[in-house]
């Protein structure tokens, strides 16, 4: 596996995180329970934050890989 498809993989389960934490949000504000709603908003900042960081540093390899080539 390379390494920019365990980043995608690693981006795909922040993506899950979020929309897990999406429902949990919903479901919490849905039936008035503080804590589910807390939580889900808290999963909904740790998935978009895993998705972004992981998808990120595949742009930071790709851009300086282009790089190296043009310089060559």
């Amino acid at each position: 596996m390379k390494k920019s498809e365990r980043r995608v993989a690693i981006a795909l389960v922040g993506v899950m995180v979020w929309l897990g934490g999406l429902y949990s949000t919903i479901h919490g504000l849905l039936y008035d329970r503080i804590t589910e709603f807390r939580y889900g908003a808290l999963a909904i900042f740790v998935g978009v934050a895993i998705a972004v960081i992981a998808l990120n540093l595949i742009s930071f390899r790709r851009s300086s890989e282009k790089k190296n080539k043009s310089a060559l």
